[in-house]
């Protein structure tokens, strides 16, 4: 699967649980949304990420990539130490300039 290189390096510092390398494929600005709260910037992202990582250990395996100009949808196994794991999740990502400008995770 070919993966813009934003988001191939997200999968990769989500998996080794480096929570920095995480936040910096996103933009200075960018905005997440997951489980119901919003993470403005690189820094709460950054924070969010590394929150989650401590509590649930996830990683993640591509299953599809789909893409529409700046947009793409990536559909990912994800297990780990949560309640259901493993899932199917869904990652909408906006990327600008190689950078990931926003992310919302679905189910």
């Amino acid at each position: 699967m070919n993966l813009p290189k934003a988001i191939k390096d997200l999968v990769d510092a989500q998996n080794s649980f480096d929570s920095t390398a995480y936040a910096n494929c996103f933009a200075e600005t960018a905005v997440v949304s997951d489980e119901g709260r919003t993470h403005n910037g690189r820094g709460e992202i950054r924070d969010w990420i590394e929150e989650a990582n401590q509590k649930y250990r996830s990683v993640m395996r591509p299953l599809d990539y789909t893409e529409n100009g700046a947009s793409g949808v990536l559909s990912a196994e994800c297990s780990g130490t949560f309640p259901g794991s493993p899932v199917v999740l869904k990652f909408h990502f906006g990327i600008l300039d190689g950078k990931i400008r926003n992310l919302k995770v679905t189910g």
